[in-house]
């Protein structure tokens, strides 16, 4: 398999102390579905999207203002939303979160790798465009304004939505 980490950059005109910050409040930009904790050097967290994906993630590296490194330990991914080879949970397993931050031409400059997500992966495009959104539009706007967009926390179904989802599961 070759090797095709996914990248992006963003810069701010925030210091790097509110980059780092918000890194490490991903409830706040990633998923208000988190448990754990999230901010120092071997904490783990459970991330949580409905019954679709879910994984466990380790703090690998925490260096204040310059790094941040999460290991995924565990993962799962609904069958039948990826193309996944008889529900592979194997995909994003021992893969690298990785959040580097610098300064560069007086702007602060967050290069987001996901080390290990690679185009081979069934996941790749769905994972590419949900990275791309949280990165992008999501810390970017919890850094810049003070809101990001995280998944919500599950809502109780009204009667109608378990209908629906009860006939979807038949």
């Amino acid at each position: 398999m070759e090797n095709h980490n996914f990248k992006l950059t963003v810069t701010f005109k925030q210091a790097p102390a509110a980059v780092f910050k918000a890194i490490l409040n991903p409830r706040a930009w990633w998923s208000e579905e988190i448990a754990g904790f999230t901010e120092n050097a071997g904490d783990i967290f459970d991330y949580h999207y409905e019954d679709i994906h879910s994984c466990k993630i380790k703090l690998a590296q925490v260096i204040p203002d310059k790094r941040v490194v999460w290991r995924v330990l565990e993962n799962y991914f609904k069958p039948g939303i990826f193309e996944l080879k008889a529900g592979d949970k194997t995909e994003w397993v021992n893969t690298n979160v990785i959040f580097d931050i610098s300064q560069k031409d007086g702007m602060t400059e967050l290069v987001f790798t996901h080390e290990g997500l690679v185009p081979e992966y069934d996941c790749y495009d769905i994972c590419v465009n949900g990275w791309t959104h949280y990165i992008k539009t999501s810390i970017y706007n919890l850094i810049t304004t003070g809101v990001g967009q995280p998944n919500a926390t599950e809502k109780p179904m009204t009667a109608d939505e378990e209908r629906i989802k009860a006939a979807l599961s038949n």
